[in-house]
């Protein structure tokens, strides 16, 4: 593939060893269609969403794609009152990503970021590469080395 995304750059950069995918010439717009296209299972594959605190700071959550973030476990593991999803117009502005294009490596600003628990039930996951139809591959633990990442149970 001679195409990379900023993404794939700044991993690259890191010499962190991971896998891309593209999807780039199907029509999969949801993650499920994502992975289904992929043929992955959709449990290891995370979507990562943007939301606002009370307290008016930003926070990136990743989530199983078939799942839904639930918001009041999503503000306790990150010690806020509340937490609300941010609106699409705020997306590209604060993050640099468009919706269904956001990673959480490579924001404008490096927001702390909590990922669902159950992405340590695999040695790798699949999450955007920061351009709609493109997909990153990595473990957890290489994640770690590239975003402030925390763990914890936000799904619904």
């Amino acid at each position: 593939m001679d195409y990379k995304t900023n993404v794939m750059r700044i991993i690259d950069k890191s010499k962190i060893p991971y896998n891309h995918y593209t999807y780039a010439d199907t029509d999969a717009i949801s993650g499920v269609d994502v992975a289904k296209v992929l043929g992955q299972n959709p449990k290891r594959v995370f979507k990562t969403l943007v939301t606002i605190g009370k307290s008016k700071k930003y926070y990136v959550f990743m989530i199983p794609v078939e799942e839904e973030l639930d918001l009041k476990k999503a503000a306790h593991s990150v010690d806020e009152k509340s937490v609300e999803m941010l609106k699409q117009k705020d997306l590209l502005p604060t993050t640099g990503y468009v919706h269904g294009g956001c990673s959480p490596i490579g924001m404008k600003k490096n927001f702390e970021t909590v990922i669902h628990s159950s992405a340590c039930d695999f040695d790798m996951i699949i999450f955007s590469a920061g351009k709609i139809g493109y997909q990153v591959e990595m473990s957890v633990e290489n994640l770690k080395k590239l975003v402030r990442l925390k763990i914890a149970d936000i799904i619904m």
